[in-house]
């Protein structure tokens, strides 16, 4: 259930508009025209899409414990190269 009230009503009594946005999403009106909406944290998270740390945050490392050299290997030393011996005909 969306609830509408003025900026007036909000600013005369908040504590009674968080208790009404339990139920729902709060419209918050100024000059007659919705310019805020006061809804729960969990829902305001739901809709940002905040679904936790992203992977690369979830992967870093701040502490100075953390810091260590790394040399990756080349691609060369590792993998080799498979040649076709057939070449697939180009349609023209």
């Amino acid at each position: 259930m969306v609830t509408m009230i003025s900026g007036r009503e909000f600013n005369q009594n908040p504590v009674e508009a968080t208790r009404v946005a339990e139920q729902g999403p709060v419209i918050v009106t100024d000059h007659g025209e919705p310019a805020f909406v006061l809804i729960r944290y969990d829902a305001y998270r739901r809709l940002a899409g905040d679904r936790g740390p992203s992977f690369l945050n979830a992967l870093r490392q701040d502490e100075p414990e953390a810091d260590f050299d790394f040399t990756p290997q080349r691609i060369a030393d590792i993998a080799q190269p498979r040649f076709c011996t057939k070449r697939p005909k180009l349609n023209q």
